[in-house]
């Protein structure tokens, strides 16, 4: 079976202040370069699939210092189209204890936010592929970015390559009424869809039952029945949803949950209490470790173990991508979560 691996969506320089300072204290600011698709391929390539990242981006060095990071984490940009004015950007406070981390977006008018269906040949890009990701962000970047996702789900299930979206809501870009009507479109399309505790709420109305979310209940019939309900509206094969217990901003609970419609079982992960470094980026490589799982023949069971165990590493580690190994996922996944020296 072929490992090509498309992800589509937008990458943006990160500008975060040093440690935990709030931005009035900040006099310098950390680059580095990420967002949802592209943590996924890194994920991805990390695992050892082949992984192409596709976005627009500027003719300008900032943009070639994005590719080159890319490129360095063995993700393949060939079909990245230049153009357009400007990189998007977004300005990240991390949070302690009962604090909440910050995000600041400066990205209207960028590249991809600007593009046209005319900057994508998806047939191209789609040569070889198996597996094609987006999340609910990038259509909601503007009406273009809409309509190329679209042309790209369109394509891919043309294909037969399997379609997976994070549902992804972002209230910063839009309402939930507007995403709703785009995201039922494109959803007609996706094979694999991940949610977390809020977004079929947020994106499609689907409430858990008996779950609250800022009070740290989550009720597993509850997901459940928002899994059947999206799988009986859309048709998708798979449902996983991430579940996040936020005891504070430094301590949260974490476990996931996978209904597989045409067996109509249900499979729980174990549950991780992570002491957190950075979670930007958490959703992403969860979605990564399932796709990398799905596309290697794992059984559902393994596969929400992996995804959930990546994920749960993934908050460990500054930055948006997730920069570990398969053999340390599948170290934590079987059980060695003692964080004790490796030597």
């Amino acid at each position: 079976m072929s490992k090509k691996v498309v992800t589509f969506g937008e990458i943006m320089m990160r500008l975060q202040t040093p440690r935990y300072q709030r931005f009035i204290q900040a006099e310098s600011l950390e680059l580095e370069f990420g967002g949802g698709e592209a943590n996924v391929a890194v994920s991805c390539a990390n695992y050892g699939l082949d992984a192409y990242f596709v976005t627009k981006l500027p003719n300008n060095p900032l943009a070639d210092a994005c590719v080159a990071t890319l490129r360095k984490h063995n993700v393949n940009p060939a079909f990245i189209a230049r153009g357009g004015e400007r990189i998007g950007i977004y300005f990240s406070e991390k949070g302690a204890s009962q604090r909440a981390s910050n995000v600041v977006y400066d990205r209207a008018h960028s590249s991809i936010a600007t593009a046209t269906v005319a900057d994508f040949d998806w047939a191209k890009i789609f040569e070889g592929a198996c597996w094609f990701h987006f999340t609910g962000i990038t259509p909601a970047l503007s009406d273009d970015a809409a309509a190329i996702t679209l042309e790209a789900c369109k394509k891919a299930h043309e294909l037969g390559v399997k379609v997976s979206c994070d549902l992804n809501f972002r209230k910063k870009l839009w309402t939930s009424e507007k995403a709703g009507q785009v995201m039922g479109e494109l959803c007609k399309y996706v094979d694999v869809m991940i949610a977390n505790e809020e977004d079929a709420e947020k994106v499609f109305g689907i409430k858990a039952a008996d779950t609250s979310i800022t009070g740290g209940k989550l009720s597993d019939e509850g997901y459940k029945d928002v899994a059947r309900q999206l799988v009986k509206r859309f048709g998708c094969e798979k449902i996983a949803i991430t579940l996040r217990e936020s005891i504070s901003a430094s301590v949260n609970n974490w476990s996931g949950m996978l209904y597989d419609a045409k067996k109509d079982e249900f499979y729980k992960s174990k549950k991780y209490t992570m002491n957190i470094v950075d979670r930007v980026g958490g959703g992403d490589s969860f979605g990564g470790g399932l796709i990398y799982s799905l596309v290697t023949g794992a059984d559902n069971q393994k596969a929400l173990e992996f995804a959930v165990a990546a994920s749960c590493l993934k908050h460990t580690i500054e930055g948006d991508f997730n920069l570990v190994s398969k053999a340390e996922v599948e170290a934590l996944a079987g059980g060695d979560g003692s964080g004790r020296v490796q030597r």
